[in-house]
């Protein structure tokens, strides 16, 4: 065998098998890419149905600071509060 039949032969020995191992690798790293993208947009939409969801608790909160604080709601419970003291003073029962 002579020198340049001695090159082509390395060359295929160690060519071919770093070819092969840098398309596997190329595969590799295409599918985890695909994988974090699914990944990462499943963890934006968990995101964003907890936004709502806090969204939602914060409005029913509002809602119940303004009805526990609302004059008018005070006035209703102190009137029902009279009305069952004197059904209580009369001896009447519910």
């Amino acid at each position: 065998m002579d020198g340049p039949t001695n090159v082509m032969l390395a060359a295929i020995i160690i060519g071919l098998p770093v070819i092969l191992l840098m398309l596997i690798a190329s595969r590799y790293f295409k599918l985890r890419e695909k994988k974090l993208e699914i990944e990462a947009k499943l963890a934006a939409e968990k995101a964003a149905q907890y936004a709502s969801r806090s969204m939602e608790l914060e409005q029913r909160v509002r809602v119940l600071e303004q009805i526990v604080t609302d004059a008018g709601a005070q006035t209703a419970n102190q009137i029902e509060a009279l009305r069952e003291r004197r059904l209580i003073d009369n001896g009447e029962a519910r």
